[in-house]
Order: structure tokens, then C-alpha cells, then sequence
């Protein structure tokens, strides 16, 4: 399997037609996972904690909506093989975690899961990040890296771009631009390392994170698929039209 990263959204984004299609057709021109591992910006916790492993409830992480978004259900099938081959793979690394059997899917990771996955046949695990150490966090997309080889699709979800403070930007800002600009040269060559020294190499770096839980997911993500072989390609791009500074880049690595 691949490893992705992709633009989540928001609720909203289940109206939006043009990126439902684009993330469905995404996953069929996949081969299908037997699983897939959820590594979502809307989840970090120390030491890095899996999640429901039986029946996958939803959390609704998320204010001032509409109350059908609160409404809405999505009953994945759980992953309880998945979350033992993880349990070994951060322990062969020396890394802790811990277990939150009742913590079902965020808005970030069931809101793509019902665009690439709507049948609600795809058995899906959530694994909080280990907080928001870049170094940590590649090393903790390296250990993660050989379910890919074992039929799991390993997902970051967050955003190349994810600043609050514009959402009030009519059209896409220039800092947006080029931090997208860099993130998708860096991430087509896989320099894991500037990625994880994105505050220092990144243009306009404060601006498009001023807290960087969105940038995370890309960072293990690029870590878990840093000895892949096929090129990066970016399937989704472009700017939300909602929040035009939010990129709605993805990328696959092969």
C-alpha cells in the first residue's frame, strides 16, 4: 500500500461535491487496504495512544455547526489486528504508548474515511500523535512504516496550510502559496529532514502554522514512507474554498 497525507476539512466539506469526488476517486485508484491506521491533527496525546479497536465510535471535536453534523454516523468496523501490529512495532522502537479502548474517530479522520470509503466496510484504527516533537515525530512514522508493506493504508490528516487567524482571507494569501510551494518540493524529493526543520527552512513558516498539529501528520507521514521507492504524486490540490489560506494538497508516496 501507499502512505498519503491529505487535507481533512471540515465538516462542510461533506457538501462540497468536487472534493467528496476527488477524495472517493482517490481511494478507488488505490489498491484497497485491509485496514487503514488514521494519524489525525485533531489527536495528540502523550505517549501516543491507540484508540477503539472493536466498535469505532465518532467525537464530535468541533463547534458552531449545524446540528445534523452532530447527527452523523459512520460505524467503521474496528481493527483489533491492526492496533497488536502496532503495539509491536512502537515497542521494537522503544516507544511508549498507552491504550483509549473507547475513543472512536475525529472529525479528522471519519470526514475522509466517509468521502474514500463510504460502503462503512473499511475497518479503521486511530493512533494519537506523540505530540508535536518534529524529530519525535518521524521517528514515530518510522516505526509505523511496515504496515504499509502489509496491506495497510497509513493516512496523515491535517493541512499543508492552517491558519485560524485568516479564515477571514478573501483570496488565497502569498505566504500560503509558498510554504505550499515548498512543502510539495520537499515532500516530492522526501527530505524528511527539512521537514522536520521546517521553522527554519520553510518560507513564511509562522504563518502558515502558528501551532503546527495540521504540518504533524505530514511529517510521519513522510517518515513512514521515507524508503518507498515510487515517486510522490500529489492527487489533491489547491485551496479550500471555504478558507482560502488552507491548502488542500495531498500526496501519495508509492
Amino acid at each position: 500500500m501507499p502512505v498519503i497525507f491529505l487535507a481533512h476539512g471540515a465538516p462542510p466539506l461533506l457538501d462540497d461535491p468536487a472534493w467528496m469526488g476527488e477524495l472517493h476517486a482517490w481511494a478507488r485508484a488505490m489498491p484497497r487496504p485491509r485496514a487503514v491506521l488514521m494519524i489525525s491533527a485533531h489527536w495528540e496525546d502523550r505517549p501516543s495512544t491507540i484508540g477503539a479497536t472493536e466498535t469505532v465510535p465518532l467525537v464530535y471535536d468541533f463547534f458552531g455547526f449545524p446540528e445534523r453534523f452532530y447527527r452523523m454516523a459512520y460505524a467503521a468496523p474496528g481493527a483489533p489486528d491492526v492496533a497488536a501490529r502496532v503495539r509491536d512495532l512502537l515497542r521494537a522502537k522503544d516507544i511508549a504508548f498507552a491504550e483509549a479502548p473507547t475513543r472512536g474517530l475525529d472529525h479528522g479522520a471519519y470526514i475522509p474515511m466517509m468521502a474514500m470509503y463510504p460502503e462503512v466496510d473499511m475497518p479503521a484504527l486511530q493512533i494519537s500523535m506523540p505530540g508535536l516533537d518534529p524529530a519525535e515525530l518521524a521517528a514515530f512514522g518510522t516505526a509505523l512504516a511496515p504496515l504499509a508493506d502489509e496491506g495497510v493504508l497509513v493516512v496523515g490528516s491535517g493541512f499543508l496550510t492552517h491558519n485560524m487567524r485568516a479564515l477571514g482571507e478573501a483570496q488565497t494569501p502569498g505566504w500560503a502559496r509558498e510554504f505550499d510551494a515548498w512543502a510539495a518540493e520537499t515532500m516530492a524529493r522526501r527530505d524528511v529532514d527539512a521537514l522536520v526543520d521546517f521553522r527554519t527552512r520553510a518560507p513564511a513558516a509562522n504563518l502558515a502554522h502558528p501551532r503546527h498539529e495540521h504540518f504533524a501528520p505530514a511529517i510521519i507521514a513522510a517518515a513512514a514512507a521515507e524508503n518507498r521507492t515510487l515517486p510522490a504524486t500529489f492527487p489533491i490540490e489547491g485551496y479550500w474554498n471555504i478558507a482560502p489560506a488552507f491548502t488542500r494538497r495531498s500526496v501519495q508516496y508509492g
